[in-house]
């Protein structure tokens, strides 16, 4: 049989945290906490669960929810949006992606990425019959190439798939970037997936830019959020996107035949808890700043060298003090042989640059950080 995806492979997540399993070694690999969500949210789960919310939910999600997904993005962006024709819920993140991919590229068309890419994007796209185009971000800030971006730009480019705060880098777009990307596309028929998972991770006194608070933007993007990251329940997959009324009629085509819906006591515990703690989004950045400043502050004297990240709850390090390995190579010897798991950005690339830098995962209780920096002080 041919496959779809020759190329593809089980992702590097899957790898290394099954490496880490397998190695007993602490898992800063794969991005999710070793804490739980918070007490109030369960116990709206458990009263939902209770309550028989047990049936299929409507497709788009519950009423109540995207009601407060819509009053969340008008407090937080400035944006108007109509929860019956602009929002709709999905089985995590990862499918929003998919969906908004399968719904506008079709055979032929280009879609442009910036390396490093997030991995679920280029097999989206390849299944929908597109070209992904690869633009390196600009080292060492990990920031957009415009003139390199400017050059690839066609008649053919369909999409352009942006990540801010940036996965697996860390760093962050600006209102500047919007315009840029706004007059750069102002004359195509191009449109924006805009992955925002990590949108209430943003560190040092600077703000999230959605493209829900730019005008322009806004009308030609699909913005993608996450409940998971945002309320440490990963394993729920429950996200969102958010897209004008067109897009939408479209991406929800796609969206009712890959999971029709999701979880419908989670939805509802989801739309309690936005109602009743509205805090604990707006305590989210301190929350995660103090665990960068933590793990930052404990592998200083390490040989590692960094830049703390701008957002995320990811840090990047550079090893090349440490060894002369590939960072495919480093983080196998880290994991099986130190004991600590890590992520190499080398598969997140279509040609990874000569470099020497991994990533750690601090969402992570302070003991487990504790633990694994004195590890890596001893490197």
């Amino acid at each position: 049989m041919q496959s779809k995806l020759p190329k593809i492979g089980t992702t590097i997540f899957t790898v290394m945290s099954k490496m880490a399993q397998d190695y007993g070694a602490i898992n800063l690999s794969q991005g999710f906490p070793d804490f739980d969500c918070p007490e109030r949210l369960r116990e709206f789960v458990v009263q939902h669960l209770n309550d028989r919310k047990n049936q299929y939910p409507p497709m788009a999600g519950i009423p109540s929810l995207r009601q407060q997904i819509t009053n969340k993005v008008k407090g937080y962006y400035g944006c108007d949006t109509d929860p019956e024709t602009e929002v709709t819920v999905t089985s995590g993140a990862t499918e929003a992606l998919f969906d908004a991919v399968q719904a506008v590229v079709a055979v032929g068309d280009e879609v442009i990425v910036f390396d490093p890419a997030y991995d679920s994007y280029e097999p989206a796209v390849q299944l929908a019959g597109g070209k992904t185009i690869h633009v390196p971000l600009t080292l060492p800030d990990y920031g957009i190439d415009w003139d390199r971006l400017e050059q690839v730009i066609n008649s053919n480019t369909r999409l352009i798939i942006i990540n801010s705060p940036h996965n697996p880098c860390g760093s962050i777009l600006h209102k500047a970037d919007h315009d840029k990307f706004a007059a750069l596309i102002r004359d195509y028929d191009i449109l924006i997936l805009s992955d925002e998972v990590y949108e209430h991770m943003v560190f040092d006194g600077m703000k999230h830019e959605s493209v829900l608070g730019h005008e322009e933007l806004r009308a030609k993007s699909f913005a993608v959020f996450s409940f998971g990251k945002t309320y440490h329940a990963t394993g729920w997959k429950l996200a969102y996107c958010v897209a004008p009324e067109a897009l939408t009629t479209e991406f929800r085509k796609i969206h009712q035949y890959v999971t029709f819906t999701t979880s419908s006591f989670v939805q509802y515990a989801i739309a309690d808890f936005m109602a009743e703690c509205p805090e604990h989004t707006r305590e989210l950045p301190d929350f995660y700043e103090e665990k960068r400043d933590l793990f930052c502050k404990l592998i200083a004297p390490s040989r590692l060298k960094f830049t703390p990240s701008k957002g995320t709850y990811f840090q990047l390090v550079d090893y090349s003090a440490v060894s002369d390995k590939s960072d495919v190579e480093f983080v196998n010897y880290l994991t099986q042989e130190i004991g600590v798991a890590a992520i190499p950005l080398a598969p997140f690339y279509e040609s990874p640059p000569a470099t020497k830098i991994i990533r750690f995962c601090f969402c992570k209780d302070d003991s487990t950080l504790q633990q694994a920096a004195k590890i890596l002080c001893a490197l």
